[in-house]
């Protein structure tokens, strides 16, 4: 990449307010943001393509992409001060993946041909409620125009006995649910209402009595959740799909010993409501999510053309190897790039692939502290899991595989009508939160194994053995699997900000509410996208592409 990035023309002006390191989702939302606003906005990539961690990539790409990215790499060169009044920081790569699995079972069909027409996610499993904070945002942003979505067809709960339960989105999808008997149906209806009446009543002024009546009492809110809905009789089953398939929690929300985020009632009232606005949001998109049209890395794409509308450069191909820091104050002044230019911005924005080499009395305690890991898996497959569905998710609770499951687990199956894979073939993403590898790996293994039929050189020193009653019928057999466990981690030093990972949710709430947080700290007195219609095209700000 250095040889490409010396070949360039020298970068003008060389002057900015913000630089931008990478073009992942958080730093595209901010250097477009930073654009809407006026600011002067340098956006930078080492990578040849768009997305960085949030980047969608073919086989062949996505392989050579997590390889080179979980080695430690070479110690940077020292960069000479030459004289100025300021001293180069070395930027060095930090390796964010490991425990890299990468099986192709089937050369012959995924040749380099076939390889090439995927657009498999770096961060998958991951779809976009209707509702979400990130589609508000796509459309106050007027990216909207630069990305296509289709709804997800359904979704299901896997249980103990290897079935797969639909998930009801509405009441119709409750009562036409075979899978469900009449008194759970009549229990899921009575708290259903409960909840919607809690919601109108909290949504309007005043405190009548009747009102506070139909309300979630305080106490209530305050405590876990699932002890709420053991409070309103709900069977097992019914418990599980509302935690675990539609308020998403992620840990065993029944086992206070090993669950690292119990679930408030108050929080999982606004996660079910999500859901439920969800739900028939737009026409096209019956249920309650989403995927973009040729995977997630059309996102920080989206966002990035929107920033160039708005005056910001972006260069690709550019490794940056040091960050300036002002000699008498120690304060960031800007960044050399590997061609041998220096550039200077007020702020500097890091993708969470780099850390800056900063000497040990300047660098804050618990920089770049590693909390938990996300393992996730990819499965490519000739047949769908189910016949009639291409696009679904699918949702492991903790224990339904096996006891010692603490954690729920996540699939999503999407097909080639959204042209993330060639015609008859199937993308399977899994993904779950987990301490360390052979945790994170055991899970997905058993994961895959419960569905598909993986050739046994895949995992051979897999122990855990899942029982289904569906065993004696074929289930799809994987081509190509990758299996890759990653870091979550955070970074501040003054005005250098390190983005945030992708996270193990399926959305993208909390990793746009901190970036958005980031960017009101940089920009305390600045409005996140100022609503003023594009100048090139006003009347498409506030349309949604939704394919049928």
């Amino acid at each position: 990449m250095s040889e490409d990035a010396s070949s360039y023309p020298p970068i003008d002006p060389t002057n900015f307010d913000l630089i931008v390191l990478g073009t992942g989702l958080p730093e595209s939302v901010i250097a477009a943001a930073a654009s809407a606003n006026g600011k002067t906005v340098l956006h930078l990539d080492p990578n040849p393509f768009y997305g960085s961690n949030y980047t969608s990539l073919s086989l062949q790409d996505l392989s050579s992409f997590l390889i080179s990215h979980s080695a430690p790499p070479p110690s940077p060169p020292s960069a000479p001060s030459d004289g100025h009044d300021f001293t180069p920081a070395a930027l060095a790569a930090r390796p964010l993946f490991s425990h890299v699995e990468i099986s192709s079972f089937a050369p012959d069909v995924l040749g380099e041909e076939h390889s090439r027409k995927f657009n498999v996610d770096l961060c998958g499993p991951r779809v976009l409620f209707c509702a979400d904070k990130s589609i508000d945002l796509i459309l106050k942003s007027g990216t909207s125009q630069y990305v296509e979505f289709k709804g997800v067809d359904a979704s299901f709960v896997y249980n103990e006995n290897g079935k797969l339960t639909s998930v009801p989105d509405s009441r119709a999808a409750i009562f036409k649910d075979k899978s469900l008997g009449l008194t759970e149906k009549n229990q899921l209806m009575r708290f259903f209402k409960l909840v919607q009446q809690h919601l109108e009543d909290d949504g309007e002024e005043g405190g009548e009595n009747e009102s506070r009546n139909s309300r979630i009492s305080e106490q209530d809110l305050e405590s876990p959740f699932v002890e709420f809905l053991n409070k309103m009789r709900l069977p097992p089953k019914i418990k599980s799909i509302i935690l675990y398939a539609i308020a998403m929690a992620d840990c065993d929300q029944d086992n206070v010993e090993v669950c690292e985020d119990v679930l408030k009632t108050k929080d999982g009232i606004d996660r079910l409501a999500l859901y439920n606005s969800s739900v028939g949001r737009f026409p096209n998109a019956l249920g309650a999510f989403m995927y973009p049209l040729y995977g997630h890395g059309e996102l920080p794409q989206a966002f990035c053309r929107r920033a160039a509308v708005k005056g910001c450069i972006h260069v690709l191909r550019m490794p940056v190897i040091a960050v300036l820091m002002d000699k008498s104050t120690g304060h960031y002044k800007g960044v050399r790039l590997s061609s041998g230019q220096d550039l200077f911005s007020h702020q500097l924005i890091l993708d969470p692939s780099f850390m800056v080499q900063l000497p040990l009395a300047s660098s804050p305690p618990g920089l770049g502290s590693i909390k938990r890991r996300v393992a996730r898996g990819i499965c490519i497959t000739k047949r769908s899991l189910r016949s009639e569905t291409s696009n679904f998710l699918v949702v492991y609770p903790p224990r339904s595989l096996f006891p010692e499951q603490v954690t729920s687990i996540r699939a999503l199956q999407i097909g080639s009508d959204l042209a993330v894979c060639p015609l008859g073939m199937f993308v399977i993403y899994f993904s779950t939160l987990c301490h360390d590898a052979n945790q994170g790996e055991k899970l997905l293994n058993a994961a895959m194994d419960s569905l598909l039929t993986v050739p046994e050189s895949a995992h051979p020193e897999s122990s855990t053995t899942v029982h289904s009653e569906n065993s004696a019928e074929e289930k799809p057999t994987v081509l190509w699997k990758a299996l890759y466990i990653q870091e979550l981690t955070m970074d501040h030093f003054e005005s250098i900000s390190s983005t945030p990972m992708p996270d193990g949710n399926l959305n993208y709430n909390n990793i746009l509410h901190a970036t958005l947080k980031l960017f009101q700290k940089m920009y305390p007195l600045e409005e996140v996208f100022p609503e003023t219609a594009s100048p090139e095209n006003p009347e498409d700000d506030n349309e949604f592409s939704l394919e049928s």
